[in-house]
């Protein structure tokens, strides 16, 4: 079985976000970047697949500028076999990206999809449904235990009544979530090793997908700040200051 894992790269978590001064986006000067926390459950998951036998092999692939084959060295380190970068300085939206990954999907015939649920800069939530809406493959999102039989997948999903299992036929698209495992971090030797395993560079162009976007970003701003809180002496207190100046109750 040959698994396609699908990561990003992002600000770092530990970074605290700023805006640019002309409220254009984020400002990514000097930043910090990492692979997208679910992103790294995703390679993880493909590379526990494969250490039990299930996978043969693992491909990474990333969308984004050339800085972005540091992710996909990371994803190498960690177990990756081959990467592909499709190489865009353009702000895609999900759909773009979706369509990108459809046509990487379609050139190397996965039998396993795997994505991170969501990435943490956009937050966007989409591009994993958009990818199985595109390819035609079953899809099991938010998954928290995956689990393959012969040519099926048992994905258990986290959903806001608990868990659902849903039993999907092969090939097909499964979006990472928390609790599905905990990555494990790159060994200085698999790190070294990773610098000699194969990258593939791409352009959308040579894929065949237009990139134009529908949409702009007009605006970014900054989450206005929190007032500082207080302490009351007495419940009455909190009770009048909740009617009177809060005016919540």
């Amino acid at each position: 079985m040959k698994i396609l894992v699908a990561v990003k790269r992002v600000v770092d978590y530990n970074v605290k976000v700023r805006v640019k001064a002309d409220n254009s986006g984020v400002d990514l000067a000097n930043v910090k970047m990492s692979m997208n926390p679910f992103c790294e459950i995703a390679v993880e998951e493909a590379v526990r697949l494969k250490e039990k036998g299930v996978a043969t092999e693992i491909v990474a692939v990333t969308v984004g500028p050339t800085a972005a084959q540091e992710q996909l060295r990371t994803a190498l380190a960690l177990g990756a076999d081959r990467a592909v970068l499709v190489e865009s300085n353009d702000e895609l939206n999900s759909l773009a990206i979706a369509k990108l990954l459809k046509a990487v999907v379609d050139k190397e015939q996965p039998q396993l999809v795997i994505l991170g649920k969501q990435a943490i800069d956009s937050d966007n939530n989409q591009t994993g449904q958009m990818l199985a809406a595109l390819s035609g493959y079953a899809q099991g999102t938010f998954a928290s235990a995956v689990n393959v039989e012969g040519d099926r997948v048992k994905v258990t999903r986290e959903i806001d009544g608990g868990l659902q299992t849903v039993d999907l036929k092969l090939p097909a698209i499964v979006t990472t979530d928390l609790r599905l495992n905990e990555p494990r971090y790159a060994s200085l030797p698999n790190i070294m090793k990773a610098k000699k395993k194969p990258l593939e560079t791409l352009k959308p162009e040579e894929l065949g997908v237009s990139t134009a976007s529908s949409l702009s970003t007009v605006k970014v701003e900054a989450p206005a700040a929190r007032s500082a809180g207080i302490k009351v002496k007495t419940v009455d207190e909190l009770v009048d200051k909740l009617k009177n100046e809060a005016k919540v109750i």
